[in-house]
């Protein structure tokens, strides 16, 4: 969602400026390659990039085919073969191993439910969604582009009838929450790409090693709230990457804090009340990541001061708990905390355990399937 939002600020900064533009997307890989389908970049008519659609090496040549794109306003794909070393077209040997697939879409400012504007959707709730890219691999064929914005309850969609066969297909993705490439019964494919909302990081605590983890939450993106009962520290000033900085009584902590999925907790107050009284509150909810600073010793004491009260956690319950909070990494500063911190949620988040790749069978990404 980062690279999305950056890319839809790109493009009301160009429109401002009067400046066209054109969506790149990576809709298809086989074999190896550096991203993976979905990964996007914007292109404007001077050369300016936002996003990315792989680590460098076909930027300069996709820059030349975005702005033909603009030139003719016509939409096109590309493919490029990475596994080649005698790649004349490109110049260069890339090494990757893989076939790239890639759609250039101009952006046409006054047409309704452009990409662009189905892109936006996704930023209207914070709610898991999929958007569906239809093209072909063959050169002259139309490329339909980008062409349904599909979430619970809702969709929009862009121009051709063939959409509305693909919310089905979109509907499916949305239940297993995972991206898939499908061959469609024309001679197009389609990208239905499963969409979920930036982590919401809810740090209870404001204190200075706070500061490194916002600023390293926010280069990935993720929506940080902070909270602490100490209006000294819960100022913009000190945190100007937060979302939201609030004094807050630790009875209070969770008013008016929406919880899903996507929404990670971390208690690092140096209270240890504070924190306390947050994690009674906490083990009511379904927040499924519960992270909480300190050694092990301060995890039991709370333990035991909660059965002191009557409230004996069930397995379930202790499962949500990270406590030490972090992967073993070795920290010891502040910003190797939060490096720790960041990294073991991310893994969370994405269904790993956050051991080395060294040790990884097979590639680097999980592969996007191909479904016929």
């Amino acid at each position: 969602m980062k690279e999305i939002s950056e890319i839809l600020k790109a493009y009301s900064k160009a429109r401002l400026e009067d400046k066209k533009t054109a969506l790149a997307t990576v809709v298809k890989v086989e074999g190896s390659s550096y991203r993976q389908p979905g990964a996007r970049m914007l292109v404007t008519e001077d050369g300016q990039l936002t996003g990315a659609i792989s680590g460098g090496c076909l930027e300069g040549d996709a820059l030349r085919k975005a702005l033909l794109a603009i030139h003719q306003k016509q939409n096109k794909i590309i493919t490029y073969n990475t596994s080649n070393e005698d790649d004349a077209e490109l110049g260069l040997q890339l090494g990757c191993n893989g076939i790239v697939h890639i759609l250039f879409e101009y952006i046409d400012d006054e047409q309704t439910n452009n990409p662009i504007q189905l892109l936006q959707q996704l930023e209207l709730e914070r709610k898991e969604a999929v958007i569906v890219t239809v093209f072909s691999l063959k050169r002259n064929a139309l490329q339909i582009g980008t062409t349904l914005f599909f979430r619970k309850d809702s969709s929009v969609l862009n121009h051709n009838d063939e959409v509305l066969n693909l919310i089905a297909y979109a509907e499916e993705v949305l239940q297993t929450k995972k991206s898939v490439v499908r061959k469609l019964q024309t001679e197009n494919e389609a990208l239905i790409e499963y969409i979920n909302p930036p982590i919401s990081l809810v740090i209870a605590g404001a204190g200075n090693d706070v500061q490194p983890l916002v600023k390293m939450a926010s280069i990935l993106g993720w929506k940080i709230i902070i909270g602490d009962g100490r209006a000294t520290h819960t100022t913009e000033k000190r945190f100007p990457k937060a979302d939201k900085v609030e004094t807050v009584k630790s009875e209070q902590f969770l008013e008016n804090i929406i919880i899903d999925e996507q929404t990670y907790f971390v208690l690092m107050t140096h209270n240890y009340k504070y924190d306390l009284a947050v994690l009674k509150q906490l083990l009511e909810t379904n927040c499924k990541y519960i992270g909480i600073l300190g050694p092990k010793t301060k995890l039991n004491r709370m333990l035991d001061d909660l059965e002191n009260e009557g409230i004996k956690l069930n397995d379930e319950q202790l499962e949500r708990i990270y406590s030490p909070i972090g992967l073993d990494i070795g920290a010891e500063t502040s910003e190797e905390i939060a490096l720790s911190i960041v990294a073991e949620i991310k893994a969370l988040s994405a269904g790993k355990t956050g051991t080395s790749l060294k040790y990884k069978l097979g590639k680097i990404h999980d592969e996007v399937p191909y479904e016929r």
